[in-house]
This record gives structure tokens, C-alpha cells and sequence, in this order.
């Protein structure tokens, strides 16, 4: 299932539920139906999940380049980890927090 997360600040972001899910909760957030972030939370929300990103550099760093990769997975690459699959939402946050713009998303 997708979610697509909405501001007025940028464009739509839509990703799968699964990571949509996690970023949410490495921000403090929880995928209900529907929610928002509220620009008021940006700033702490963006620290997070930087927090997140270089958490999971790390650990990816220390265990090889195919750490998020599972057994179906076979020769995909995921040397860039979950930070090539969050910049999208990263750069949303950003933009919305210079905009003053709440992102809201839903089922």
C-alpha cells in the first residue's frame, strides 16, 4: 500500500507503507490513516531523523553494503541504506519548515 505525504510547500512524496511507517516513527510520529506534522514540529522532526539516517550509516558501515538486504533481494545493491529512500521526506520537511507549511498524509 502507498502513503502520500502532502504540503503546500512541495510536491507530493509517495512511498511504499512499510518505510513510510518507519521514517514516521524515527520522527516520533505513528502511520495512522491520517495525520500531519504540524510546522511547529519540523525542526526537532528533521533532527531526528538525520539522527536516524547517520544511526543507520553507521550500522551499514560496520556490517557491508548489503546490510538491508534480504535473502530475495539477490545482487540488488543497497549500499545507499535507508538514506537514499528518506531524502525525498527529508528535503519535504525541510521545505515545509522554511514555508511555514504543515504535511499531512493519509491511506
Amino acid at each position: 500500500m502507498l502513503v502520500t505525504f502532502q504540503s503546500k510547500a512541495t510536491p507530493d512524496v509517495v512511498m511504499l507503507r512499510d518505510l513510510a511507517g518507519y521514517l514516521l516513527g524515527a520522527i516520533g510520529k505513528r502511520l495512522d490513516e491520517r495525520g500531519v506534522i504540524v510546522h511547529d514540529e519540523m525542526p526537532a522532526a528533521i533532527a531526528r531523523l538525520e539522527a536516524a539516517l547517520e544511526s543507520d550509516a553507521k550500522t551499514a558501515g560496520e556490517h557491508g553494503a548489503n546490510f538491508h538486504a534480504s535473502v530475495g533481494d539477490n545482487a540488488r545493491s543497497t549500499s545507499d541504506g535507508l538514506r537514499h529512500r528518506a531524502v525525498p521526506f527529508l528535503d519535504m520537511l525541510r521545505l515545509a519548515h522554511k514555508h511555514d507549511a504543515d504535511i499531512l498524509w493519509g491511506l
